[in-house]
């Protein structure tokens, strides 16, 4: 009795499938912690003990991704604080925020990969013609690819959300800020009163200013603070306003005078960008102009002298 020979789509994926299941194995021993062997001649802990130990890694921040951050965080330091302050502006601020998005992708690359590995294997055992190699390649690397740099596009789309709301609101947290400092309240308190007027209309502004106040009262540099308010944000009007805000507090100068010039610079700005934006309006609606309008119009203009044309010509070829 002679053996069926199977197809060489369904010949691939098994071969992938053993591909990803000795590279899922082989990631598994090697991102295994190792035992030390002293480890048993150490005097047993208690039961109360591990659960202890276990209440303070939950409050220190700690998760089930901890062994692998030797994996999933990168190598290099400057790499590493650029991610963790792309992640902090998208709002992700966990001390596991790098390792739970490299997690992430590699999780949604491998798992899409497969599913693209399922599809051709379905099609494989259909009746329908088997796909062609090079349909196959693309129905396993598109998914993968997909899933790999999906949660890159969400952090960048939480960023540009976020920066863009903090652009909005922050003309009227600096109104806020200088009516405050003007009733006589210290800079350190008006922040911490815009904080928390400005969680309705601006709640992403108003949790960084939340975090100012906050820094600043647990007793660091001012300078500092707003520096790194500056840069978590990044936005070009909040690091200027920083920048005039430090420069006010070293040399002296009223800091109420600073806010009055710098908020009606913002406030103008702000008239600014919406006249941009109205004026970039007619320039948007050309192509749709052209494209629902300009053939309609030719139609109507045309199409009887086309249609005249076409039946004397009929008329001049008949018998």
């Amino acid at each position: 009795m002679r053996m069926p020979i199977l197809s060489p789509m369904a010949l691939i994926f098994v071969l992938a499938s053993v591909g990803v299941a000795l590279a899922g194995m082989a990631l598994f021993l090697l991102l295994r912690p190792k035992r030390d062997p002293l480890d048993r001649l150490k005097p047993r802990k208690t039961a109360a003990q591990p659960e202890r130990k276990k209440t303070l890694r939950q409050q220190a921040g700690s998760d089930r991704l901890d062994r692998y951050a030797g994996f999933l965080e990168p190598k290099n330091k400057e790499e590493m604080s650029k991610t963790r302050e792309w992640l902090h502006r998208a709002g992700y601020r966990s001390p596991s925020a790098v390792r739970n998005f490299h997690a992430t992708q590699f999780i949604g690359g491998i798992g899409c990969l497969l599913l693209g590995l399922g599809f051709i294997a379905l099609r494989n055992t259909s009746d329908d013609a088997p796909p062609s190699e090079i349909v196959t390649i693309l129905a396993v690397l598109l998914p993968g690819l997909l899933g790999y740099y999906a949660p890159r596009r969400w952090v960048d789309g939480r960023v540009a959300a976020r920066t863009q709301e903090i652009q909005d609101s922050f003309p009227d947290a600096l109104d806020m800020l200088l009516v405050c400092v003007e009733a006589g309240q210290s800079l350190d308190q008006g922040i911490l009163r815009v904080s928390r007027e400005m969680r309705d209309s601006g709640p992403v502004l108003a949790e960084e200013l939340d975090t100012v106040a906050n820094e600043i009262k647990a007793g660091l540099d001012k300078a500092v603070v707003l520096r790194a308010f500056g840069s978590r944000t990044g936005v070009p009007d909040v690091m200027s306003f920083v920048t005039v805000m430090i420069q006010s507090q070293q040399f002296g100068t009223s800091i109420a005078e600073a806010l009055r010039l710098y908020s009606a610079d913002m406030r103008d700005k702000r008239v600014m960008r919406a006249e941009e934006a109205a004026n970039k309006i007619p320039t948007k609606m050309t192509l749709g102009t052209m494209l629902f309008t300009v053939p309609p119009l030719l139609i109507i203009l045309i199409g009887p002298s086309v249609h005249g044309m076409m039946e004397s010509f009929a008329q001049m070829g008949g018998p």
